[in-house]
């Protein structure tokens, strides 16, 4: 039910713990917005995720804002950008939800968490809000899947998508003798082309995928997941409603893993580790050919814009796309996976009936158009697909585009965040050293029995 925990959903204080690590303090009374620590009434408070130094959310939200208050000049909006890692946004963003003193009006959700964060009453249902509103719509379905709670109803409206693939440097990909276009139709093909970029050059990292506990949901969605679910297992039974365990697809994605660290064909344990890997990966190891291969998603080009940290004008000419090919071939022949952000109105905000207009403003046709352009994403929306200056807007757009129809969807269930904590943890304990893949597997599973329950599991047939 609404606002309450499902019985076998995991406590906050637990899921805060398996995501974010050590604890911390939050500046909550300086968050509030004024000296007594009560939001004022004509302010509508939006928080988000500000990554490192980019700026075009920030830039959209400033848009936003003077179209609105041009209509509303009695409101002012007030920004407040969440300036920390991944793991951590959420842990913060759950403690201001926590109080009617400090929960902002809007609130920037990755849908991998928003199941989680209804269960634990933190989101109010917005359906009284968007029964009516014509561009409700235009959204695709399993976008409107993506917001719903377990009890069918909608608590946040989608944000653009993304999709994943293979970028490569194709003038490192030709020095090391590599044919291209490079299409791996295996994962020993991709075994086999790292090796080569670590035999002719030896001064470039072949390969990186997001691994461990400190890149958080990245390595488990992008890192784990794109290679489970191009075995023959998966992590979620949708039919059965049971989480999966002795799965020999997880231990095959391990040995992956393991021999991508231990052949040394990805960066050093210590830059992997690195929380910061991705800006680096960015703004320094890609523009300046130190990486020869990345899974990633749809939008990272956008952070090699004029003015930007990593400008990197010459990318088009550099940087080509590969698709993530299962492990031995099998169809449909590739993975990718598609996640995206939402927008909830925090359940112990004050000023919803203030806070839709604005979110209704920022979700106009024109609004989403220009940010889905802007920071290289791809739309769940029928109406910007339809629009010309979508279309082809990015030399990668097609391409991105092109996998959304095969794109594979995070169980995003209640215990997911717990879950992908294990994860990460199975993936780190067999990149360092410390487990074997077999070894580290049944880990997990003992894990995810513990988190879900064993009668909610089953044994992979």
């Amino acid at each position: 039910m609404t606002g309450s925990h499902s019985p076998n959903a995991p406590s906050r204080r637990t899921i805060i713990k398996a995501i974010g690590g050590a604890a911390f303090t939050v500046p909550l009374l300086a968050a509030a917005g004024c000296g007594s620590g009560v939001p004022e009434q004509n302010t509508l408070r939006i928080s988000y995720q500000q990554w490192g130094s980019g700026e075009v959310l920030v830039n959209y939200l400033t848009d936003v804002i003077k179209k609105y208050t041009a209509n509303h000049p009695d409101i002012s909006v007030e920004l407040v950008p969440l300036v920390a890692s991944e793991n951590d946004y959420f842990t913060k963003n759950e403690l201001m939800m926590s109080s009617s003193r400090t929960a902002p009006d809007l609130v920037y959700e990755d849908t991998f968490i928003l199941k989680s964060d209804i269960a634990a009453g933190y989101l109010r249902p917005i359906d009284k809000y968007i029964d009516g509103w014509p561009q409700w719509e235009h959204f695709y379905d399993v976008a409107k899947n993506a917001v719903q709670g377990e009890d069918g109803r909608t608590y946040a409206v989608p944000t653009p998508t993304d999709t994943r693939a293979l970028w490569y440097n194709q003038e490192l990909l030709k020095k090391a003798g590599i044919e291209t276009p490079w299409k791996p139709r295996s994962w020993d093909d991709l075994l086999e082309t790292f090796r080569t970029i670590k035999k002719e050059l030896p001064e470039v990292i072949p390969f990186n995928i997001y691994s461990g506990k400190p890149q958080g949901e990245k390595a488990s969605m992008q890192g784990m997941e794109m290679l489970l679910y191009g075995t023959e297992s998966t992590l979620y039974d949708e039919e059965k409603k049971k989480w999966v365990v002795g799965s020999a697809g997880f231990t095959q994605s391990l040995e992956f893993i393991r021999t991508v660290f231990s052949e040394k064909l990805g960066p050093t344990l210590g830059k992997a580790l690195d929380p910061n890997i991705t800006e680096t990966i960015y703004n320094t190891w890609l523009p300046q050919g130190q990486l020869a291969v990345l899974l990633d998603g749809n939008w990272i080009s956008s952070n090699w814009g004029e003015g930007l940290p990593g400008e990197w004008p010459e990318w088009t000419e550099t940087m080509q796309l590969a698709e993530m090919p299962t492990r031995d071939g099998q169809d449909p022949g590739f993975v990718t996976m598609s996640g995206g952000w939402s927008w909830g109105m925090p359940k112990k905000a004050s000023k919803p009936d203030l806070a839709w207009p604005f979110l209704r403003e920022m979700m106009s046709t024109d609004n989403v158009t220009a940010w889905t352009i802007s920071d290289s994403k791809l739309t769940n929306r029928k109406d910007v697909a339809a629009r010309k200056e979508y279309q082809g807007y990015s030399p990668t757009a097609d391409f991105f585009s092109r996998l959304v129809p095969g794109a594979t969807y995070r169980p995003a269930l209640a215990p997911y965040p717990e879950i992908s904590s294990a994860i990460q943890s199975a993936m780190e304990s067999v990149m360092i050293g410390a487990a074997e893949p077999a070894a580290a597997a049944a880990v997990y599973d003992s894990a995810v029995a513990g988190i879900v329950g064993a009668e909610n599991t089953m044994k992979e047939a």
